[in-house]
Parts: structure tokens; sequence; C-alpha cells
């Protein structure tokens, strides 16, 4: 039984060894495909020109609006307040 006991061992030692191998090929590949997945994606820090991140953070702190409180806005309005809601595509 000694014998088929090494045999038995060598044999769990080669299953574990290819279970590595492969584990191992499958962490290089999604590796790989992580990589290529960054690749496709648009980062401005990495792809735009030097300079261009600074213009891109300035943009990203400009607002919309030329000064006037929406206060201002509604009283000079010429709107109808009690008009139905639009809704594309219903005939009223």
């Amino acid at each position: 039984w000694m014998e088929n006991t090494k045999v038995h061992r060598l044999f769990l030692f080669g299953q574990v060894e290819e279970e590595l191998q492969e584990q191992e090929f499958l962490d290089r590949c999604f590796q790989e495909m992580l990589e290529e997945e960054d690749q496709d994606w648009f980062i401005p820090s990495r792809d735009l020109p030097q300079g261009m991140g600074q213009l891109q953070q300035q943009l990203n702190g400009l607002s919309v609006g030329d000064g006037h409180s929406s206060e201002d806005i509604l009283s000079k309005s010429n709107l109808n307040p009690d008009a139905k809601e639009f809704v594309p595509g219903v005939k009223y």
C-alpha cells in the first residue's frame, strides 16, 4: 500500500500544480483584459495634451447663468403659468 500512497500523492500534487497553472493563466488573461479595457476609455488626464487638463478643470468650475436670480426671470416672463403641460405627440 506504500506504493499506492506515493502514486496517490504524486497524482494529487500533479492536480494541484495543474490547478495553479490554470489559475495563473486565468489571472494573466484577466489582467490583459483590464489593460485593454483601460485603453478603450477616454481618460482626460492621460489622453489630453498637457495644459488641456487645466483647461478642463476650469471648464468644470463654470456654471450657467447671467447673474439674474430666478425671481427676476419669472417676473419678466411672458409665459402662461396656467397653460397645460406640453406632452410631445398629444394634440389639445
